[in-house]
């Protein structure tokens, strides 16, 4: 089997990864997570989200976030926008980039953002139009592309035409999202094989959860379709609150231990990695969920 030579590495933890955290995390840990996360090599790590702070209230201080971090060269730092009001906080703290989130499923998408998946579409157009208008980078996720919390599988066609409205769209990246983590490495395959017939492998991205335990087996899969871009959380943050039993994203350890195994660059120090799950974890009052982190140990 071939894989890409270089695979990039997008940290999602301290977004993606703290928001279900049921006790808000101080402003300056999460700060202090981010330059972390940079100066392990990373090139891409999300910051935070500009939503509604009555419904995700952990990232109601991602401006002040983004005013703390030392913004380091090289590095791009993505927040999620839901809507214009969003976009509008985004382009006053001068972000690079932005993120818009739509899903594969007409029930997730329903009680998530009580919209229809072609209502959801409508609502990102003025979004992504004004953002890429000011200079801004703009990266599509779709989420439940391999099951659905409630309405068990999805069609492969359906993920692709989402995949593909988001990219016709603007968005420069399409992350697939196995948003409860039931996904398998042949079916994570045949969904990736299905988006590809219509988006350039090399634009998309995964973004796969564990909570069955096989987000690496299906990145592997993936990896041999020539997909080069791969979503992790450090320690393994996060996880789906609709999805029983979710353990979270993928743990960005594990993904890299995997990759170096492989022989395929990242740019990324696993040492650093491992110490700075610790670190992050310890702040949390447990131990990280990375496989890789455990077996290592606290440095």
């Amino acid at each position: 089997m071939s894989y890409p030579a270089n695979v990039k590495m997008v940290e999602v933890g301290p977004r993606d990864g703290l928001q279900n955290e049921a006790d808000i995390v101080p402003t300056e840990i999460k700060a202090e997570l981010i330059d972390r996360l940079a100066d392990c090599g990373l090139p891409v790590v999300e910051a935070g989200a500009f939503v509604s702070p009555r419904w995700v209230p952990q990232m109601a201080d991602s401006a002040e976030v983004l005013a703390a971090i030392r913004p380091k060269e090289g590095v791009n730092y993505p927040v999620l926008v839901p809507n214009v009001k969003g976009l509008e906080r985004a382009l006053e703290m001068k972000v690079g980039e932005i993120a818009v989130f739509g899903a594969a499923s007409e029930s997730f998408t329903q009680k998530n953002i009580n919209c229809s998946i072609a209502e959801s579409l409508e609502r990102f157009a003025p979004v992504m139009e004004q953002a890429r208008g000011q200079g801004l980078r703009v990266r599509g996720y779709v989420s439940c592309v391999l099951g659905c919390p409630y309405e068990g599988d999805i069609a492969v066609s359906a993920v692709a035409e989402v995949a593909e409205a988001l990219y016709k769209g603007g968005c420069y990246e399409i992350s697939l999202g196995d948003t409860i983590g039931v996904g398998t490495a042949a079916k994570a395959r045949a969904m990736v094989e299905a988006v590809a017939a219509r988006i350039p492998v090399s634009d998309l991205a995964l973004h796969f959860h564990d909570t069955y335990g096989q987000a690496l087996a299906n990145i592997l899969s993936c990896l041999e379709l020539g997909v080069a871009t791969v979503d992790s959380s450090l320690a393994g943050l996060g996880g789906c609150p609709y999805a029983e039993g979710a353990s979270g994203n993928v743990a960005s350890e594990d993904v890299l231990y995997m990759l170096e195994g492989l022989g395929v660059e990242t740019g990324v120090d696993l040492d650093r990695l491992i110490a700075t799950a610790w670190w992050i974890s310890e702040r949390l009052g447990r131990k990280p969920a990375s496989k890789v982190a455990l077996a290592r140990g606290a440095k």
